[in-house]
């Protein structure tokens, strides 16, 4: 007989599924997971059909703005979120990355003018596998392993 533990259900609140096992402690920083005052249950290397190992996220009466999911998307695209209210998921979404991100990372060149002067950013995406973005300012290619969160 196979043994299976059981997290408990959230009443309402967000599940992130789908995460990239290397993706979960990014998430979790980058939504400020570790400041939440609410349940936050999270698993990591579990077994997936799609993805071989997978990460999850059960954030209890926490719903997130769309900045928030843009995040998401720059470190786990694909992943999926699923909308709790009274138990029962209300909404699933498949988070996809914007063709355009705006004042939710830094430019990686130290020279660019977004980084002397109090202008928000603003990148083009050029590719989600991996994440690879152009500063509308200064052309500079951001890579996923350069981005840093503001």
């Amino acid at each position: 007989m196979e043994k299976h533990l059981k997290v408990s259900a959230i009443k309402d609140g967000t599940v992130i599924d789908h995460i990239p096992t290397k993706a979960l402690f990014k998430v979790i920083k980058i939504l400020k997971l570790e400041d939440c005052s609410q349940m936050v249950t999270f698993g990591n290397n579990l077994d997936s059909r799609a993805m071989g190992t997978k990460a999850i996220i059960k954030i209890a009466n926490r719903f997130f703005a769309d900045e928030e999911v843009n995040k998401i998307a720059l470190v786990a695209p694909h992943a999926k979120l699923n909308i709790i209210r009274d138990y029962a998921v209300i909404e699933k979404k498949v988070v996809e990355t914007p063709k355009e991100i705006r004042g939710i990372v830094h430019c990686f060149n130290p020279k660019c003018i977004t980084n002397a002067e109090n202008i928000t950013t603003s990148f083009e995406v050029l590719s989600d596998k991996p994440i690879t973005m152009k500063c509308f300012y200064c052309e500079k290619i951001t890579s996923e392993n350069e981005m840093i969160f503001f």
